[in-house]
């Protein structure tokens, strides 16, 4: 059987987005994988697609990297919906039309890493100097003692008197250090923290939990002058640690809806989706206001042009639009009454600001702990 008598007796598909193009087709009569007689592009046994694979490289590259991206396909249907179409991809997914939209988990894994990433890079990039007290900015330089007495050496050599006043000045410091130093300390039982005389002790706990907070104690001052020195070292832990607690949180967050929606009748999977496209739509959404505020910060450093109001109004248009949002997505995918939906919508809200408040803090304490 030629190959264009084969494409001639193909059924019409009820979504040409949905299928394979023709010319992508091998034109087989049966499936190569399994042998059962075709009826269209992909074995209904198996699930093989009748591609056509003997073909010229670039073409084979080039619908490679649409494969792997899709970006032509399932990408391009998916963003509209998930930026502009309140509920519609749950919906859609709930009700079988699954396949021309990017899965939930793969969305939401795609948008949040790119969302942390971005957010990671912007943060570090902003810590670079500081201002003193009269809004000057300054840039501080950390020395250790080694370089510390290199430097006065070489400045010896150039001017003695300079490198005495440098050498008072570092004195001074090194005593408001030492001061601080003693300022650290822990009071407990009314007495100062000692690990020895006074350490703490967490009643009907085990051992090696007391051993651990009082480990804490002890090497806090040490962490927190570090953090003081350098600020990017709990930013970078920080965001070592936040994509696997927001991962955690997404199904904590499918029980708040589940209790939220207890007598829907919803199995908790359809939370949980709903939960990973409103998380998607906020990764997204925020990583646009992000770039956007970049681009204006970097047209117009002294945030005094168009763009900067421009992006303003951006940044008001968006926090406008995403609570009507969130409200418009519940109503679409759990199909309640207004009245009861701007109920459970704010029930919903302080709930999760609650939790996203309390996984943030316990992020920022892990990570100066893993300091």
């Amino acid at each position: 059987m030629s190959n264009e008598s084969t494409k001639e007796t193909l059924p019409a598909p009820a979504n040409k987005a949905l299928t394979i193009a023709e010319s992508r087709l091998a034109g087989s009569p049966r499936c190569m994988n399994c042998g059962t007689d075709l009826k269209g592009p992909f074995c209904y046994y198996c699930g093989q697609p009748d591609k056509n694979l003997m073909r010229f490289f670039p073409v084979l590259m080039r619908e490679l990297l649409e494969d792997v991206l899709d970006f032509d396909s399932r990408f391009v249907r998916t963003i509209k919906p998930l930026l502009f179409r309140p509920g519609r991809l749950t919906r859609d997914y709930l009700d079988g039309r699954r396949f021309r939209y990017v899965p939930p988990l793969r969305l939401y894994i795609f948008s949040s890493i790119a969302f942390f990433f971005l957010m990671a890079t912007l943060a570090s990039d902003s810590i670079q100097m500081g201002s003193d007290v009269d809004g000057n900015a300054v840039v501080g330089i950390h020395l250790d003692d080694e370089e510390q007495e290199e430097l006065l050496d070489k400045l010896e050599q150039i001017d003695p008197q300079a490198a005495e006043e440098v050498n008072q000045a570092l004195a001074e410091a090194q005593g408001e250090e030492n001061d601080q130093e003693d300022e650290d300390g822990f009071n407990f039982n009314g007495e100062d923290w000692d690990r020895e005389s006074n350490p703490l002790i967490i009643p009907m706990m085990p051992d090696w939990i007391n051993e651990w907070v009082n480990n804490e104690i002890e090497e806090s001052p040490q962490k927190g002058r570090e953090i003081e020195a350098n600020p990017n070292l709990m930013i970078d832990k920080m965001f070592e640690l936040l994509p696997a607690a927001m991962f955690v949180l997404l199904p904590v967050v499918a029980l708040l809806l589940k209790f939220w929606y207890l007598f829907a009748k919803k199995y908790y999977v359809e939370h949980l989706i709903f939960s990973l496209h409103s998380h998607s739509f906020l990764f997204v959404v925020i990583m646009i206001m992000m770039l956007a505020g970049t681009f204006a910060g970097w047209r117009e450093p002294m945030e005094d042009g168009p763009l900067t109001m421009a992006n303003t109004l951006f940044n008001v248009l968006v926090g406008i639009w995403i609570p009507i949002y969130m409200l418009l997505s519940l109503k679409r995918v759990y199909r309640q009454g207004w009245g009861l939906t701007l109920a459970k919508f704010a029930c919903i809200s302080i709930s999760y600001s609650m939790l996203l408040i309390l996984t943030l803090t316990t992020a920022a304490i892990a990570s100066f702990v893993l300091l």
